[in-house]
């Protein structure tokens, strides 16, 4: 397991093709068809990784604990 602490960190992993992780493995990062990065439930439910961009919030991710294995 890696741990990855950065926005930065996080999408290039998910652009490397490797399975990054939110917290526990029932939370994925994805990257959508639109180029947005998401964190998506098993159940489908999906929230931005990030803040909104142009915001005060734009460099606080919506997680805490991210990984790769």
């Amino acid at each position: 397991m890696t741990e990855l602490t950065t926005i930065q960190e996080i999408k290039q992993a998910v652009d490397n093709g490797l399975e990054v992780f939110a917290e526990t493995m029932f939370y994925r990062v994805i990257k959508d068809k639109n180029g947005e990065y998401l964190i998506k439930g098993r159940n489908g439910h999906c929230v931005g990784l990030h803040g909104m961009e142009g915001t005060p919030y734009e460099d606080k991710l919506n997680a805490s604990n991210f990984w790769h294995e």
